[in-house]
This record gives C-alpha cells, structure tokens and sequence, in this order.
C-alpha cells in the first residue's frame, strides 16, 4: 500500500491493510498455481500407485529417508544399521528440527507421525513458495516471481515437496531469511538462518550466507556425542558414503554413466546437475545479491563436489531457486505461446517423472 493509499484510508476512517496480508495477496495466483501443480503430481501419483496395489500415503509419508525421520520423532536417536560389507549407517545423519516439529505436532494433535510429517511439509512448501514470491518480487516483479514460484514447483523432483521430506522445511527457513537480509531485518535473519541450519545437511548453504549457529550446533553436538567433536558427524556420513570429495566420486559416476548402460533416474540426474551448472553460471552474471549468490552457489558446490547417493543430487537442488531466476526471465519475455508450452512440457515431465520416482524406480531419492 502506498504512502497515499494509506492515508486517504486513514482519513476515510478504513482500517489500513497490514503489509503482510498486502503481500499475502499480491502472492495469491501464484501460490495458487504452485498448488495446483503440486495436487496435480500428487494425484497423479496416488492414481498409479492405487493401479498397482500400493498405498499412496505409505509411500509420501515412511518411504526412504522419511521412515528414518519419523522413527526418530516416535522413539528418538540411537537407530543404527551394520550392513554386511561393514558400513555403519546411524540416524545421527539427520537434522533435528523436522523430526522435533513431528514430534510437538503428534503431542498436541490425534494423528500419526506420518500425518503430522506430511501436514508439516505441505505446510512449509506453501510457505517456502510465499518467500520465493517475496524475493523475486522484491528484485525482478510480480511476473516473473509468478514464474519462478510455479517453475519451482514443476521441477522434475518436485515431488519431493509432497512427501514427509525435509526439503520444504529447509527451503521456506532459508527463503524468508534471505528475504528478511534482503529488507535488513537482521534478527529475524538470523534466527530462520538458525532453524534452517538445524533443518538438513546442506542448510549449511544458509549457514553460509546468513548465520551458522544452527548448523554448527548440531554437527558439534553430534561429535560430542561420538568422542570427536569436530569430527565425529562427517564420520557418520561417511558410514552414508556421503562425503565431500570435491566431485571426485561424482566424475566417476559420470563416467560409468556415459560409458555404460544405467538406469533411467540417473541418466536424468546427471542431465539435471548439467542444467543446474548452466543455470548457476547465467545467475551469477546477473550480479545478483551477495547473499542469494553465496546461498546459491554453496548448494551447488556441495551438490557437485559430494560423493554418494548420485540419484539423490537433483532432491538436493531443490532448495535452490534462485537457479530458476535466469529461466525465468527468459520466459517473461517470450511469447505467451512459448512460455504455456514449456510449462506444460515441465508439467509433463515433473508429473510422469515423479510417478516414476515413487512407485517404479529401484534407487532411493
């Protein structure tokens, strides 16, 4: 609202639209369109999984890594897996906020942890898509933060955003602390920055650009409790053969890739990782602010430079959506017919390919 509008409300007598519902409205189609793009995938999923004899919640809310969370909100840390080749995977990998917040929603309300981690995610994705709104708003306008908010949630791991997954949680902490950098609202950026370091791993990228209390705390915490407090939590990842290796492991991946017959998610992984670098490179010749570029580019570093888990590396780009800003703004000045059928393109691909993901692909996301 401007100075004008408010005044002439104020002498109207009309009780003056708080600046956070004004945004909330500005924020409305697009929010909306990311919604229905989200229910879309998601029922296309549920209807292919119903064909063929298998539970769609089952699959949203205990498949892979959310099974890990939600057993350590019902019954705490201290899960640990010794697998023949002598690998050690502990819970102690995962971040504590999610698991915590699943946790204090089962206390309070008559529902499972399956249910209370998937109202937790569903929730934060719209919050996250409302802070990716804010941002690109705040640098570019309505139009394409429009685009980049629906663009986000067409991705072709979008699915992700549906599940009881820790990438929604991290992603709206870490789009309102930017924001919040962005407006020089500095407590508040520090404080999400923090809940964003205690959200996963590469909340680490917030860390960097914002704050570091969360994400250190916990790693710290985690090597207390093995005997080595600065390295004991990068010991448990490397019982996950999550590491950084500076992309060693992932040129072999490549290389295996393209020299070798392989499954279909990584072939599409790498192709993914492929246009996120593209994407990285026109982002950061757009200048765009330090904080965004820093947030950006650690995502992208750890994404590269990690080793294990390959098929896992685009769920891991998920937070990243400034990398959709160069895509973007391609598109707001395309011709209407282009920009639909690269939506519609994106849409095809985000729901067939998240069908896949879920109910036929043997690797975890």
């Amino acid at each position: 609202m401007s100075a004008e509008t408010f005044d002439s409300a104020a002498a109207a007598g009309a009780r003056p639209v708080p600046r956070w519902r004004a945004a909330l409205l500005r924020a409305v189609p697009a929010l909306g369109l990311f919604a229905a793009a989200r229910l879309t995938g998601l029922l296309v999923m549920a209807g292919w999984a119903w064909h063929i004899g298998r539970s769609p919640r089952m699959i949203i809310a205990r498949a892979w890594d959310s099974d890990w969370y939600m057993l350590i909100a019902e019954h705490g840390y201290g899960r640990v897996l010794r697998w023949p080749d002598g690998s050690v995977q502990s819970d102690l990998a995962f971040f504590p906020l999610y698991p915590g917040l699943v946790r204090a929603v089962t206390t309070v309300l008559p529902v499972t942890s399956g249910t209370a981690g998937l109202l937790l995610s569903w929730s934060a994705a719209g919050a996250a898509a409302w802070g990716i709104y804010a941002i690109v708003e705040r640098l570019h306008g309505r139009r394409t933060a429009t685009l980049v908010v629906l663009l986000w949630g067409l991705l072709p791991h979008s699915i992700v955003l549906s599940m009881a997954y820790t990438e929604p949680v991290l992603t709206a902490f870490a789009a309102w602390s930017l924001y919040a950098v962005l407006t020089r609202r500095w407590l508040w950026a520090g404080a999400l920055a923090t809940l964003a370091g205690l959200s996963r791993p590469n909340g680490i990228a917030v860390a960097a650009a914002v704050a570091p209390v969360g994400w250190c705390g916990f790693v710290l915490s985690v090597g207390f409790r093995t005997g080595d407090p600065l390295g004991g939590y990068f010991a448990v990842q490397r019982g996950w053969t999550s590491q950084f290796d500076f992309g060693i492991g992932a040129l072999r991946m490549v290389r295996d890739i393209v020299l070798r017959p392989t499954m279909f998610s990584l072939v599409l992984a790498l192709l993914i990782v492929a246009a996120a670098l593209l994407l990285f490179a026109l982002f950061a010749l757009e200048r765009p602010p330090v904080a965004l570029l820093v947030y950006t580019a650690v995502l992208v570093l750890i994404t590269v430079g990690g080793s294990g888990f390959f098929e896992s590396k685009p769920r891991f780009l998920l937070p990243a959506f400034p990398l959709l800003l160069p895509l973007a703004r391609v598109m707001t000045k395309a011709r209407p017919g282009a920009t639909v059928a690269v939506t519609v393109a994106l849409a095809g691909l985000s729901f067939a390919y998240g069908t896949y993901l879920l109910t036929l692909s043997p690797l975890a996301l």
